[in-house]
């Protein structure tokens, strides 16, 4: 099993992400993929967007168009799988340490041919914690090339401050692409052969372009905290309604390793609360178009 070297470690320190290529097991590989191409044609007789898809714009029975497969793993357990196997569990333990939960999951299905750009921001800005030991894990389902819309990183912004999201005064889940604090010219793509995946911290400024070649950009992307650390935002819908027992029940359902603690660890993080809400946030894509959130890849 592929284990983070030193280097690496420090690289994510450094940087905020790692690139860790030919990281998923080939047999495991074959297994997220075909289910995968198996969700996208199911899709064909999806009209609007539901509980499971976010449909991209054009998409139709004849050419089924996504944007995301919300929850992966809820929809199958191959995904879940993945998420608590060895080969991964020790790739993300030197990073969040023995106790990690996943906070959510989700897989970019960026079209072919202009699937949807997602405009520049930190994942910080959307779930606020007791701590930032939180990370995502991108696993790349799909050779990702630069015409892809790949992911796009700007070093070491995980240490510097929590970046306005907002619009009028209204969270648009968005970096204002003309802020120079962004160093949105500083950016570095994050392409791979399938089976490669990243790493990057909560507070790492990131985005991609439109997908502009032949094949969607399949990247599935799992949400990850230390179980220390504690969600601030009451804005999370994920526990809208909740009572102790049942949060209680998530937090440990949810658990990739370890157990999950009951100690908050407190640190002294920037934060700011992702309200008030646009009209629509039910995926980042809703939540950048319905706040009015201004576009860096308008002339992508």
């Amino acid at each position: 099993m592929a284990k983070l070297t030193e280097e690496q470690v420090a690289n994510y320190q450094r940087d905020g992400f790692i690139l860790i290529e030919n990281a998923v097991p080939a047999d495991m590989l074959s297994q997220l993929q075909r289910v995968t191409h198996e969700l996208i044609d199911q899709s064909r007789s999806v009209t609007q967007n539901n509980e499971i898809y976010d449909l991209d714009k054009g998409h139709c029975n004849e050419n089924p168009r996504l944007n995301r497969i919300k929850a992966p793993h809820d929809v199958h357990p191959v995904y879940k799988e993945y998420l608590r196997s060895q080969s991964l569990v020790e790739l993300i333990q030197p990073l969040l340490g023995d106790n990690i939960r996943m906070n959510n999951s989700k897989l970019n299905a960026k079209a072919a041919q202009g699937g949807a750009p997602v405009e520049w921001h930190q994942d910080w800005s959307f779930y606020p914690h007791t701590n930032d030991d939180l990370l995502a894990v991108g696993v790349m389902l799909s050779d990702i090339g630069d015409d892809d819309g790949p992911l796009q990183m700007i070093p070491g912004s995980h240490k510097e401050p929590v970046l306005s999201h907002f619009n009028n005064g209204v969270y648009c889940g968005a970096i204002q692409p003309d802020d120079e604090a962004a160093r949105l010219k500083d950016a570095v793509s994050i392409t791979g052969s399938a089976g490669s995946l990243s790493i990057h911290h909560v507070r790492t400024t990131h985005g991609s372009a439109p997908n502009l070649g032949e094949n969607p950009r399949l990247l599935l992307l799992y949400e990850l905290a230390a179980a220390d650390a504690w969600p601030i935002s009451g804005a999370l819908s994920a526990f809208s309604g909740m009572g102790q027992q049942a949060l209680w029940d998530y937090f440990n359902n949810n658990m990739v390793c370890g157990a999950q603690s009951t100690t908050p660890r407190l640190r002294d993080v920037p934060a700011v609360m992702p309200l008030p809400p646009p009209t629509d946030a039910s995926s980042i894509f809703q939540t950048q178009s319905s706040g009015g959130a201004k576009s860096a890849f308008d002339s992508t």
